[in-house]
């Protein structure tokens, strides 16, 4: 019987210190071992599995879109389940040695009514340690409903934040975003102004990103609204950009792309701590020779000074070998897309589309050049 309470205390003690710790604390917890994380990790995995059954990109999206917030559910209930058991142990262990002792099925239900607070009556305590259980059990329930209340406004409004800044993107980086795409669209003397305060902005929507991912790192499974679209490749984007104005670009005010890389790269590295994910020795090429080719001809034609010389390409080189492994291991774990530098072919962004059809040839201006989105 002593065992049985020891046990049960345990359990009880663990899983309100891992629901403080996810909930309450407002930081990463560095602990390797915890409860919460094997769930996700022993969820997550078979998950990602089924994902890669779906043919069809937009269906394999949207059924790794359900897994974040059915990971709540799934964790809420594991803490609901753990608590059941651990003071049905204790329950167990404080029974009287009579030929009434009630089994640990018995103990088990008496739990269960109690943590919802059920108040049904074919099961009561009959001594004062189970009485004593029993109302610290039942208080105990009124907590968990509220931390379980508490907790999904704070999630759904990060999850909301991100997801604006990842909309504004779309006429501004296009659908997906692309360092080309970005720096085309806001080039010109008239784009200069506009992209020194999309950086400024991204530098401040990077940290939020960081301090909430972090902070409730289940976040990092909700998917955005379009399958093109996601935080990481909106991050990827502009790290790009940044990397690609502080080696190459002439006449470009550095210090926001400075600012705003630094922001930027801390928060992919951050994230992949979180996760566990070692970023790979030899990451894939996303900008093998032929497409930097292209994209310095695209970035040129739209009107940016860029340096074609061989000190230029060794810093871009050490500046994308700051962010690159991480951001390959982070899409990896979450499996999402990492939006090349520049596309083969150009994509109708998502504002120009709709069920009943998609808007082509048009522009908001209504005319042609690197200016129609530069604010």
């Amino acid at each position: 019987m002593l065992l049985s309470a020891i046990f049960g205390a345990l359990i009880v003690a663990v899983i309100l210190w891992e629901a403080f710790e996810t909930v309450v604390l407002p930081r990463r917890v560095a602990r390797r071992f915890r409860l919460t994380r094997l769930v996700y990790r022993g969820t997550w995995g078979p998950w990602k599995a089924v994902a890669a059954i779906f043919r069809r990109p937009k269906a394999r999206e949207t059924f790794l879109s359900f897994y974040g917030p059915l990971s709540l559910l799934i964790l809420f209930a594991v803490w609901a389940a753990c608590i059941i058991t651990g003071f049905a142990l204790l329950y167990y262990s404080s029974s009287t040695q009579d030929s009434t002792h009630p089994t640990f099925e018995t103990c088990l239900y008496l739990s269960g009514t109690t943590m919802f607070t059920l108040g049904l009556g074919d099961v009561i305590p009959h001594t004062w340690s189970e009485r004593f259980l029993a109302v610290v059990e039942s208080g105990l329930g009124f907590g968990f409903l509220a931390l379980i209340l508490s907790y999904l406004p704070v999630i759904y409004q990060a999850f909301s934040r991100r997801e604006v800044n990842i909309v504004l993107l779309d006429a501004r980086a296009g659908s997906p975003p692309t360092a080309a795409e970005l720096l085309r669209r806001h080039a010109g003397t008239a784009g200069a102004e506009p992209l020194q305060r999309l950086l400024h902005d991204w530098e401040h929507s990077s940290a939020d990103i960081l301090e909430s991912h972090v902070s409730y790192p289940v976040v990092s499974y909700f998917r955005s609204q379009h399958t093109n679209e996601s935080w990481l490749a909106a991050l990827t984007a502009i790290l790009d950009v940044c990397s690609l104005l502080l080696s190459c670009a002439e006449n470009v005010s550095l210090r926001q792309p400075r600012l705003t890389f630094a922001m930027c790269r801390h928060t992919v590295v951050d994230l992949a701590q979180v996760f566990g994910e070692t970023p790979p020795a030899h990451p894939t090429d996303r900008l093998p020779a032929p497409d930097f080719e292209r994209l310095r001809a695209a970035v040129t034609e739209a009107g940016f000074v860029m340096r074609n010389d061989q000190a230029s390409r060794d810093k871009l080189g050490q500046l994308r070998a700051m962010y690159e492994p991480y951001l390959e291991a982070l899409a990896g774990y979450l499996h999402m897309e990492v939006p090349p530098w520049i596309l083969a072919s150009e994509i109708t962004d998502n504002w120009r589309t709709s069920a009943w059809g998609r808007i082509s040839g048009l522009t908001l201006t209504g005319r042609a050049g690197p200016d129609d989105h530069a604010d």
